[in-house]
């Protein structure tokens, strides 16, 4: 019998798994990168040369707004659990609406210290409402959409990237300003394009209230060992972020030989892998197995992609560049497997009738990584020489192999807690 074949991307961008309300979510999310793009490649100098902030000023205004976002998702998660998915996530973009405006009048730095603080906060809070969306929507098509949504954002992102370098080509005031406006009217229409849907209700279907979940009372997150512990870990699994952004960018210009015109095609080769592969990723870590599975193949992709750089460093110019391009396609399936896996193990080991709150508990290993993966490249990693990325490597392989061992113990004491009945649902899903 010949197997069906899957439809291709833009078929499923039009009839994405939740239907209606996914399909103008997608949208939705596709805008609002597109003015992440605009804000990530104008910020700095919107700052420096609009406002007039020291280096040691923005360092200090960004760093503190990474820690702010910290707090968006638990906070996000635990309002999620007692109000509607698609009204908070309305609120958060017309929150970052006002603040972005609010940038543009601003010029003292403590005023712009709150108020970009404020966006930030709200940013990590309406990527863990879309993640609760999108769980809610797609049920157990979440992974598959999950790619769809990372495939749409690195688009609007990527085009926001572009549409930035004309307004940084013309480089005067009104120029960066107007980059910050289309920010800002991106989360406009963003708001627009969800008030549009349905909205899902406060729960997944058949997802049990929490009062009547189990025998005993779900005990929440921040009690849950167990799920902490899974959180705690996921951490060093997002490190993919940071190498790609900042390890290979500054190792090639600082320690290899490699051609400096080199580092814009780690975000090319990052950014079209993720649009072609992204859904085929999606269905092999897929449902529980695949999720654990994935979580082994992080491990292996990573060691190999960290012992790149440290060879690079002994190499000629041309060796060097090639063996860090294909570090950046090795980072970039890391990437891919991880961001299913990742996401799909965050739903499936929580308990059902409180996916909201720890859902938004583990929404904060991005959000902590982002902080402190740059430092600890920068300052231990690049400082350690080649060994010190033979090292990192080996340690995210390490990492990787013991959250494997946890997540499959926990999902099998969790199906041991619901019954067969229940369990042969999730092996059917997987």
């Amino acid at each position: 019998m010949r197997k069906r074949q899957e439809p291709g991307l833009f078929a499923q961008l039009r009839n994405p798994p939740g239907g209606r309300d996914a399909r103008i979510m997608l949208r939705a999310l596709a805008v609002d990168r597109t003015g992440t793009g605009l804000w990530a490649a104008s910020s700095v100098l919107y700052l420096t040369f609009v406002t007039h902030l020291s280096a040691q000023q923005i360092g200090v205004l960004l760093g503190a707004a990474g820690v702010a976002g910290i707090a968006g998702s638990p906070l996000a998660g635990r309002l999620a659990g007692r109000l509607p998915v698609r009204t908070l996530l309305i609120g958060c973009h017309l929150l970052r609406l006002v603040t972005l405006t609010l940038v543009l009048v601003c010029t003292r730095f403590e005023a712009l210290l709150v108020v970009v603080a404020v966006t930030y906060l709200g940013d990590r809070a309406a990527k863990t409402l879309e993640m609760l969306f999108a769980t809610r929507a797609a049920g157990d098509r979440r992974a598959a959409y999950q790619a769809l949504s990372r495939s749409a954002s690195n688009a609007g992102y990527g085009f926001g990237a572009g549409i930035a370098a004309l307004g940084l080509a013309v480089g005067t005031t009104d120029a960066y300003r107007a980059l910050i406006i289309g920010n800002a009217l991106s989360f406009a229409v963003a708001a627009a394009l969800v008030w549009r849907t349905s909205g899902p209700g406060a729960r997944t279907a058949g997802e049990p209230h929490p009062a009547t979940a189990g025998p005993a009372r779900p005990k929440g997150p921040w009690r849950d060992r167990g799920y902490l512990r899974f959180v705690l870990l996921d951490i060093p699994m997002n490190l993919d972020d940071s190498i790609l952004g900042v390890g290979l960018p500054l190792w090639l210009v600082s320690e290899t030989s490699a051609p400096h015109a080199l580092v814009p095609a780690f975000l090319v080769i990052n950014t079209v892998l993720v649009v072609l592969l992204q859904l085929a990723v999606s269905r092999r870590a897929e449902g529980p197995r695949g999720a654990v599975r994935a979580l082994g193949l992080y491990g292996v992709l990573m060691s190999v992609c960290c012992a790149l750089p440290a060879w690079a460093a002994s190499a000629d110019a041309w060796t060097a560049a090639l063996v860090l391009l294909a570090a950046a396609v090795l980072v970039t399936m890391a990437e891919l497997m991880r961001s299913v896996s990742s996401w799909e193990l965050a739903v499936l080991l929580a308990p059902p009738g409180e996916r909201a709150a720890y859902l938004g508990v583990a929404g904060m290993s991005q959000s902590i990584q982002k902080s402190a993966g740059p430092p600890l490249l920068t300052g231990v990693v690049m400082a350690a020489g080649p060994a010190g990325w033979l090292a990192l490597g080996a340690a995210v392989a390490g990492l990787a192999a013991i959250q494997r061992r946890g997540c499959a113990a926990r999902l099998r004491a969790m199906e041991g807690v619901r019954g067969p009945a229940s369990g042969a649902a999730s092996r059917t899903s997987g």
